[in-house]
């Protein structure tokens, strides 16, 4: 007798930008859940697969919705991916959440807990009194706990999980130093998300390169927060976000000094405990750097490093999908393990 497994209705909110449509793809595909609304302001009305043609013939025949908040926490929908800007997400996660919903956020709304280094950063919380109900969730380091108290999830960015997975082991066996961390990472133009800018035509990215948001990048606040949290010390880090000249992905490259009598073995031992049983984190030989060219339409983030005895400092190498492990794929990670479903359900 074959088991029939529950199917549970999930909805996006925000359906129409990058993440939003990887979700569809990726929501459409998967085994436990049933792609039940898609909305848009802009689209509103139209078949789903007239404004994403690459679901034709898997699309169910849905159409985009308006994204009204009130008429979305009315109905039998149980769980909501917001793929919004950050500010209008806080507006719908209190209506949702309100309702009873589950709700996983791929803003940066509730990625930070503090509501003054959000504002630093970010400007108004239009849902302030929603942060103590939030979780922060990174599968493979965020505690499990989080999967009976959480109300709200927040996924992480994409630049942090690039910084955090392969960092935050080696602080917590005080392999690595806190200080002199200096974090240079290279990012897809899809990480700006779907809008028209000169910055992001065609003939100014082609063929160009460039560092943009140096000093005060607002990645920097949910990285040093976790950091701090993580591994229980304030940790300041220098961190050089580039834009490159390529869709997608994720390379970042953490220059950071070994403790003394710090070795390479013990950076892959570190790892070795803390992800040998994590399927979307891979551990590359020392000396073979990760390529985003392998990571990119997977949810999996490929680390190195290596040591140089010159300087006394270990440098440590990653590379995602800025779409899939940075948002859109990690977010569906999250529902997974929440939801009590395959921890890769709908993902490769």
């Amino acid at each position: 007798m074959q088991l029939i497994l529950p199917i549970m209705k999930v909805g996006i909110v925000g359906a129409s930008g990058y993440s939003g449509e990887v979700l569809v793809k990726l929501l459409l595909g998967h085994p436990r859940v049933t792609l039940a609304a898609v909305t848009s302001r802009t689209h509103a009305g139209k078949p789903l697969a007239s404004v994403m043609p690459a679901v034709r013939g898997a699309d169910r025949g849905l159409k985009f919705v308006d994204s009204d908040p009130v008429a979305l926490a009315a109905g039998d929908i149980e769980l909501f991916f917001l793929a919004l800007p950050h500010g209008a997400a806080a507006v719908y996660a209190k209506a949702l959440v309100a309702a009873g919903k589950r709700v996983i956020d791929l803003s940066a709304d509730f990625r930070i807990a503090d509501l003054a280094t959000y504002q630093k950063y970010y400007g108004e919380h239009h849902a302030p009194d929603l942060l103590p109900a939030a979780r922060f969730v990174l599968p493979e380091l965020t505690p499990p706990s989080w999967k009976t108290d959480a109300k709200l999830v927040a996924a992480p960015g994409c630049y942090p999980t690039s910084v955090l997975v392969p960092l935050v082991p080696l602080l917590k066996a005080g392999v690595v130093t806190r200080e002199h961390i200096v974090v240079n990472s290279f990012s897809g133009v899809s990480g700006a998300g779907r809008k028209v800018e000169e910055t992001y035509l065609f003939v100014e990215r082609a063929e160009s390169a460039k560092a943009y948001g140096l000093v005060k990048h607002r990645h920097l606040a949910e990285i040093e927060e976790q950091l701090a949290l993580q591994t229980g010390a304030k940790t300041i880090i220098q961190f050089n976000p580039h834009l490159a000249p390529m869709r997608r992905g994720i390379a970042t490259t953490i220059t950071v000094p070994s403790t003394p009598g710090g070795t390479i073995e013990q950076v892959y031992a570190a790892w070795r405990a803390a992800y040998s049983a994590r399927p979307f984190i891979q551990v590359l030989p020392t000396g073979e750097t990760p390529d985003t060219a392998h990571t990119v339409g997977t949810n999996r983030i490929d680390i190195s490093a290596v040591h140089d005895p010159r300087t006394g400092n270990f440098v440590l190498t990653s590379a995602e999908d800025n779409l899939m492990k940075g948002a859109s794929g990690q977010a569906v990670q999250i529902m997974n393990l929440w939801c009590g479903f395959d921890e890769t359900a709908g993902l490769v």
